[in-house]
């Protein structure tokens, strides 16, 4: 799981109790905080209403610390898009008005230093899904830190899109694949946290009837890819008419544990 404080931002939806009393204590400390934010200004400064009537404000240029303009301050859809959304921040200050002035980029910045120096190749984190291209899932492991999973790590089964696995939004653990130090650049994979072969093949038996989907159509001397589960694919003899993704019922001819193999027969 993810190291000490660093977990996605809205990963459990909760608003952080701040006390005027202690503002003091949170500069000091740099604790990181979490609220929801109501609304964006004209010069795209972010808006958060605590659960004891305080206010706090986001100036832009505390926004974010990753992707900006030339002129150094975040894209304004980064700022608009974070509206009634949840974020994590520091408190820098508070102001005559008691408004307390909040820092999200002072968290990125601590997060990527984790990345940098912290976090281990094969560590298990947990993420949400933020966004979804072809070629593979994005996903913040923590303090707004985006990993990418590509569609090959999101299953042993061969799927055309990365949303047959996921969907934006969804809370996942994934296993860091790699890591360059240098840009903060993080690779991940889904598929290391849907179990082993072994541990798949468990809850299956020779000559029991099963629900399947098929995940090639194209004839080859071989036969067809059956998928039984995410992580665990059977080979059946080649049939004419079926269709990418259509479900079927298959017979357990064979486990072959040594070679690691599952036989089938679509019926």
């Amino acid at each position: 799981m993810n190291a000490f404080k660093f977990v996605p931002e809205g990963w459990n939806n909760e608003i952080t109790k701040v006390d005027k009393d202690n503002v003091k204590e949170y500069i000091k400390n740099q604790k990181i905080l979490q609220g929801l934010v109501n609304k964006c200004d004209d010069n795209y400064n972010l808006y958060i209403s605590f659960q004891n009537g305080l206010n706090g404000k986001i100036p832009r240029k505390e926004v974010e610390g990753i992707n900006l303009e030339d002129n150094g301050l975040p894209k304004t859809n980064l700022c608009t898009g974070k509206v009634h959304k949840f974020v994590q921040f520091k408190v820098k200050d508070i102001n005559e008005e008691n408004e307390l002035i909040l820092s999200r980029k002072d968290v990125q910045k601590e997060a990527l230093d984790w990345v940098k120096h912290d976090l281990k190749e094969g560590e298990r984190v947990t993420g949400i899904v933020k966004n979804i291209k072809r070629y593979g899932a994005f996903i913040e492991i923590g303090g707004g830190v985006v990993g990418l999973a590509h569609i090959e790590d999101l299953s042993v089964a061969r799927i055309k899109t990365p949303y047959e696995r996921l969907k934006i939004g969804q809370k996942v653990e994934v296993v860091v694949k790699s890591i360059n130090r240098e840009v903060g650049k993080v690779i991940l994979s889904y598929k290391e946290t849907l179990g082993s072969w072994e541990e798949n093949v468990k809850n299956f038996t020779s000559g029991e009837r099963v629900k399947g989907i098929v995940r090639e159509t194209e004839k080859n001397k071989n036969g067809i890819f059956i998928e039984l589960t995410p992580n665990l694919v059977g080979m059946a003899e080649y049939e004419e008419g079926l269709k990418y993704g259509q479900n079927v019922d298959v017979y357990i001819k064979k486990i072959d544990k040594d070679r690691k193999k599952v036989k089938l027969l679509i019926v």
